[in-house]
């Protein structure tokens, strides 16, 4: 029998393989820079035009790719431990559609908004988006059904998106709706990062703290409360902080779905049920995902770009429809 590699040994290669990626995502690209030149970028004070693309846009783009990875990894995971669904996602299930609805209307209404001002509508849309999936999908006497919410979620998305798209086309903001909706992370700048990181680290910090309570929480509502827990509370805040992350993912980096559907499954063939794993796991390869995501949009077609959300999509929609013919059975 082949020994199991203890946690520690797994997530610290884990993240090996997000230093090696980051490095080759700094490295290749329309133009692409040699490893020395990325050294010199990142730690000296040296300075020559491949090294202030590297400062001034590979680098803040591959840190908001890492952030935003995690972010919609770990909400994903948070989502299909809370609600006991295998195929939640913060993309499925109307918080990034509610987002962009949300950021629609910030810029139509409030066109002087500042980037933090985008980032907490993003963060109401989410909320919103949520609350009218799961009302939908506990409407109807029996609870709430995976596939029942999955569809009120294509429902809501597709309301929600429909409506970010009306109020481009009435205000004529199309383009700078169409730039965010597209989902990448072009022209991404230090000052949005100095704003959108601390939310993404703080509810990252936050989900660690409360995976316990998560773990027994994705065992059954009965389990939770006879082991002590104050499951309203837990699953409050618990819903704080998939809206925070899923709502600034989309402040930065735009609607994207299926990454928080398919890295949970995936780590929890590697780690197994414990969320106390699976959280840290899912950041991790999130991250290296969306680095991955992100380096194959940059270069499939460069110089020009392809949306990183029609990649994730590719990869992610046969996921999608192997579990939903397993029946939810490759929730381990």
């Amino acid at each position: 029998m082949t020994p199991k590699i203890p946690f520690p040994i797994k997530l610290t290669l884990s993240f090996i393989l997000l230093a090696l990626t980051l490095m080759v995502s700094l490295i290749f690209g329309a133009a692409d820079i040699s490893l020395k030149e990325v050294g010199l970028a990142l730690f000296s004070t040296s300075s020559s035009d491949h090294i202030g693309v590297i400062r001034e846009i590979r680098l803040p783009r591959e840190i908001a790719a890492i952030f935003v990875g995690a972010a919609l990894a770990v909400s994903g995971a948070m989502m299909q431990g809370m609600t006991r669904n295998p195929l939640a996602d913060p993309g499925l299930l109307g918080l990034t559609a509610g987002a962009n609805a949300a950021l629609a209307f910030t810029l139509a209404f409030v066109p002087a908004a500042n980037y933090f001002g985008i980032m907490i509508a993003c963060f109401i849309g989410a909320a919103v988006g949520a609350a009218l999936v799961f009302g939908i999908g506990a409407a109807k006497k029996g609870g709430f059904s995976p596939f029942r919410i999955v569809l009120a979620g294509a429902a809501i998305s597709a309301f929600l998106t429909a409506i970010a798209e009306g109020i481009g086309l009435y205000f004529n903001i199309s383009k700078n709706v169409s730039q965010w909706t597209a989902g990448g992370l072009i022209g991404t700048s230090w000052g949005q990062l100095q704003v959108v990181v601390p939310f993404i680290a703080v509810s990252l910090l936050v989900a660690f703290v409360l995976a316990r309570q998560l773990t027994i929480l994705s065992l059954s509502e009965e389990a939770a409360i006879g082991l002590g827990q104050k499951t309203a509370q837990i699953k409050a805040i618990l819903f704080v902080v998939i809206t925070l992350l899923a709502g600034a993912a989309v402040a930065l980096a735009g609607n994207m779905a299926f990454i928080g559907l398919m890295i949970p499954h995936i780590i929890r063939a590697i780690v197994g049920t414990d969320y106390r794993f699976i959280i840290p796991m899912s950041a991790v390869a999130g991250a290296i995902f969306m680095l991955l995501a992100d380096l194959i949009g940059r270069t499939i077609n460069a110089p020009f770009e392809t949306p990183v959300a029609a990649i994730i999509a590719i990869l992610g929609l046969p996921f999608f429809l192997i579990i939903v013919r397993k029946g939810g059975k490759a929730f381990v």
